[in-house]
């Protein structure tokens, strides 16, 4: 098949939905397809630099996400390039500016138009106006719009099928979490970036790797700091990633008198982050707008127990704890904290097949294997419905 993927985030942009896109290119090229990526300008890359099947439309920051981008043209010329390649299938990967495009160029070209929905917009509407502005009938009137006649849906978790759902969505709908490299984080052979850091072979090692957004809740990790300290005085919270949080989590820090307890690390490149999940102790994350969890299955993936917020999704994942654990409250995350650092022994994997059994589960090669059935069923489902009712209208 000739794939052609549409999306407003991709390399170099950091972020889980660029991410789950590449993994799915390299998962689809590994079986045979041609993949082509439709996607925004970067002032990181050189507009004269040749990127392979990669295609970038003009684009401006996005309102208050000023570090996502949205294309304000491109619908012809993106037509035109769709046509030239022979496309057989559209994945569109936002709602906005190229998911629109997508759409319009599957309906012109009459091929299947399948959408992967990636972000609870409910969890982010403080960013336009705080919040006054756009309000949650909004987002359901908007992705009722957008998935509107769609071959297919993708949600990557039953969280966000329920949402959608909810929201009266009538398209078919399939269950496909994103999938890592699990070679990449279970990897033998690392740089130990404790010395970069200035942390002791003896010290624990507390992990946040997120975007440093307030949607991810990352002052209540810190609020819980002191807690901690006083039983295990040799912590320290690692806090990779950057965002428009930063600032105000460093002035938490700074208030609370933790700078010798808390490290922020800035932006890590995908390459090197499981540097980072192998110098730690603990992976902990207290944030509830995950759509999925990328980084949970990561820090899986590369060996670390995972403290997270409970949720359907987290307690199926975390249903053993020598995987980790979920929690609700701010005393049963400190306890759990406080039990994997001070006794590692009681949650030693004994059953390396469950490990294993979950490491397939989120594997991008079931992953991969899962969005090529979906494409299948969706193409036969699409000839189908046009040899009953000719033309669709999208």
């Amino acid at each position: 098949m000739n794939i052609g993927i549409f999306t407003d985030t991709y390399f170099p942009q950091v972020s889980g939905v660029a991410t789950s896109i590449k993994t799915l290119k390299n998962q689809l090229e590994k079986h045979g397809h041609q993949v082509y990526i439709f996607t925004t300008t970067d002032p990181h890359v050189d507009k004269k630099e040749y990127e392979r099947n990669i295609f970038r439309f003009s684009s401006i920051p996005f309102i208050s996400f000023t570090d996502r981008r949205i294309a304000y043209r491109g619908l012809f010329r993106a037509y035109q390039i769709a046509k030239k390649l022979n496309l057989n299938i559209i994945h569109t990967q936002t709602e906005f500016s190229m998911g629109i495009i997508g759409k319009y160029v599957a309906r012109k070209l009459s091929v299947p138009c399948l959408h992967t929905y990636h972000t609870m917009y409910e969890d982010y509407l403080h960013y336009i106006a705080n919040g006054k502005l756009v309000k949650p009938i909004h987002v359901k009137e908007a992705t009722l719009a957008f998935c509107h006649n769609m071959s297919g849906v993708i949600a990557p978790s039953k969280r966000v099928l329920n949402t959608l759902t909810n929201y009266g969505v009538k398209s078919p709908i399939r269950v496909i979490p994103t999938g890592i490299d699990v070679n990449q984080y279970d990897q033998k052979h690392y740089v130990n970036v404790r010395p970069k850091l200035k942390i002791s072979k003896s010290e624990k090692v507390l992990l946040s790797v997120s975007r440093v957004a307030y949607e991810k809740n990352i002052h209540e990790l810190i609020d819980a700091m002191p807690r901690i300290i006083e039983k295990v005085p040799n912590v320290k919270l690692v806090i990779v990633g950057d965002g428009p949080a930063k600032s105000d989590l460093e002035h938490q820090v700074d208030r609370m008198q933790l700078n010798q307890f808390v490290i922020f690390t800035g932006e890590i490149s995908n390459d090197h982050v499981n540097e980072y999940y192998h110098m730690a102790n603990v992976f902990v994350s207290t944030s509830n707008s995950e759509s999925q969890g990328l980084t949970y299955i990561e820090a899986m993936a590369a060996g670390l127990k995972v403290i997270v917020v409970k949720t359907p999704y987290t307690d199926s994942l975390l249903n053993d704890k020598t995987l980790g654990r979920t929690f609700s409250t701010e005393d049963e995350y400190v306890n759990d904290v406080i039990k994997y650092i001070k006794f590692p022994e009681r949650y030693k994997l004994t059953n390396p097949i469950l490990r294993q059994h979950k490491l397939k589960e989120i594997s991008a090669e079931c992953f991969g294997n899962r969005v090529i059935n979906f494409y299948h069923a969706s193409q036969l489902m699409y000839e189908d419905k046009k040899s009953h009712l000719g033309e669709i209208d999208f």
